[in-house]
């Protein structure tokens, strides 16, 4: 690993901002957001500097290029970034291979673009014969021109409707989806070689008789393939065994175990000591994000069942509003074991056989409750975890942003106004859910990550949005823009330097908490 000077280095570097757009913010604290009535919130963004990187001098543009094979690649560890940082580029080589980039890039875009036209045509034709062919389980067949044209091009398949069902897997085996790994937009369909040899040393790791949870939490750290990600979640959160013999019989003891609460307490939810806590899930569900999810009948249906049972199970909190949102990126992602789909969230989950569906219930169900266990103090009477984390919060801000905060103060603007949401819901009404499920993989594998490494998360991204900050100058202006952050399109780059920069404010401040103590 690089030494300490050199990680210094490296985070100053590391400060690029990534501006995204308004996001409408739907839910029980805040009003719809209205573009009309704040349009001026939309500032127009800038793409973040890049690092220049230097290589020592070569002499042949093969040589150039063996040694800069994974510079370009997100998330490098550190030490490969000040190595690459620590040498000489020639700058013939470099003008070179900026004239090959942008070549490559005009002939993808033309290639996207005649790709989706054909997409277009191929689906026309394509809507005929599905609406004729439907088999006995009530799922569509996939063709294989749709199977083609899906793993041709990302772009393509998502700017595409993707209303239509699929084929199903009928073992609850993980299938192998090419294409956008952790839910983000790539270029082409295949993994990069470094998101291949991620995703094989994930693979060996699972493959073992025994899982190694502490290696498993430091591939994890820096996000989880998108194939594997079921089954490390489980293992992360400790739903499951790391003795592999163990798995099978745990997953069903623990399944049974679910349902057997399902069948003794769901029927008293209109009792009348109970009614009340399921009148308040059932208002808060159509609340949730995704809408598109959301809206299906049958996930209304299982969130119903597991918050309420979650609820009754857990008299000391019960059920709090908050709690709906944290079941959402478990279920998603159980979701993804067994279907091919690119966009669950526009996935008709009603089309997957019953056995599925309960499987997927009832692990969304034992992984959230593993979440709540480390984080209760959050939800039980007058929230006091909640509480003092916004009031450290307030306390680190002011010692690694004392103008952010002093700007603040002065505009009257208090942190429980808009960082409370934060703490409550994990910060899942502020970024999209992709980048929740990203956030989620980091937040697995720190020790504390939900309870402890999310406040450094909150500090980071706060800061983040400094300048937009300080030029606001009125309270309403101010809490309209801090309750609505442009994070619309933000991906896993963003999360990544929000973690970074997280991971640094734990490293200054975790173990001297005096330092953010006036």
């Amino acid at each position: 690993m690089a030494s300490d000077a050199g990680r210094k280095q490296f985070w100053k570097r590391s400060g690029a901002k990534v501006p995204g757009s308004i996001q409408h913010v739907y839910g029980a604290q805040h009003p719809p957001f209205d573009p009309l009535l704040h349009g001026t919130l939309i500032k127009p963004g800038s793409k973040p500097p890049t690092t220049p990187v230097k290589l020592k001098k070569v002499s042949t543009f093969q040589e150039f290029e063996s040694n800069t094979s994974d510079a370009w690649d997100l998330g490098d560890d550190d030490d490969e970034l000040l190595a690459i940082a620590a040498e000489n580029l020639n700058t013939e080589v470099v003008m070179e291979t900026a004239h090959k980039v942008i070549q490559n890039h005009s002939k993808l875009q033309e290639q996207h673009k005649f790709q989706e036209e054909h997409l277009q045509e191929e689906k026309q034709v394509e809507s005929a014969e599905l609406s004729s062919v439907a088999c006995g389980d009530n799922r569509l067949v996939k063709s294989v021109s749709e199977g083609h044209t899906s793993s041709s091009s990302d772009n393509a398949s998502e700017n595409s409707s993707m209303q239509r069902s699929q084929s199903l897997p009928q073992t609850s085996t993980p299938p192998l989806v090419s294409g956008m790994a952790d839910y983000n937009t790539s270029v082409t369909p295949a993994l990069t070689e470094r998101e291949a040899s991620r995703l094989d040393k994930f693979k060996q790791l699972l493959a073992g008789p025994n899982t190694d949870l502490e290696e498993l939490r430091k591939l994890s750290w820096s996000g989880i393939p998108k194939r594997v990600r079921p089954i490390a979640w489980k293992l992360l959160s400790g739903y499951l065994p790391a003795n592999v013999d163990r798995r099978e019989s745990t997953l069903q003891r623990k399944r049974k175990e679910y349902f057997a609460f399902v069948e003794q307490y769901y029927d008293s939810r209109n009792d009348e000591n109970h009614q009340d806590t399921y009148r308040q899930i059932h208002i808060d569900i159509p609340r949730m994000s995704p809408e598109v999810l959301r809206l299906q009948p049958k996930v209304t249906e299982i969130f119903e069942r597991i918050l309420f049972i979650w609820a009754i199970r857990h008299p000391a909190s019960g059920y709090v509003q908050g709690i709906n949102d944290l079941v959402t990126p478990f279920f998603v992602v159980f979701v993804c074991e067994y279907i091919e789909e690119e966009v669950v969230e526009n996935f008709d989950v009603s089309s997957l056989p019953e056995e599925v569906l309960q499987n997927i219930e009832a692990d969304s169900y034992w992984c959230m409750s593993k979440l709540l266990d480390g984080i209760q103090d959050n939800y039980t009477f007058a929230q006091p975890g909640i509480q003092k984390k916004v009031k450290m919060l307030e306390e680190l801000v002011s010692r690694i942003d004392e103008q952010v905060h002093r700007h603040l103060d002065q505009h009257e603007v208090k942190y429980l106004q808009f960082a409370f949401r934060w703490m409550n819901n994990l910060l899942m009404r502020e970024v999209p859910l992709r980048c929740t499920i990203r956030l989620w993989d980091t937040y697995q594998s720190e020790p504390e990550g939900f309870s402890h490494f999310h406040l450094y998360v909150c500090a980071a991204f706060l800061v983040r949005w400094r300048k937009e900050i300080l030029e606001e100058k009125d309270f309403q202006e101010l809490l309209i823009f801090l309750q609505n952050l442009p994070t619309v399109h933000w991906g896993n780059e963003e999360i990544s330097v929000l973690l970074a920069e997280a991971y640094r404010l734990k490293f200054a401040f975790a173990d001297a908490p005096n330092h953010y103590k006036k």
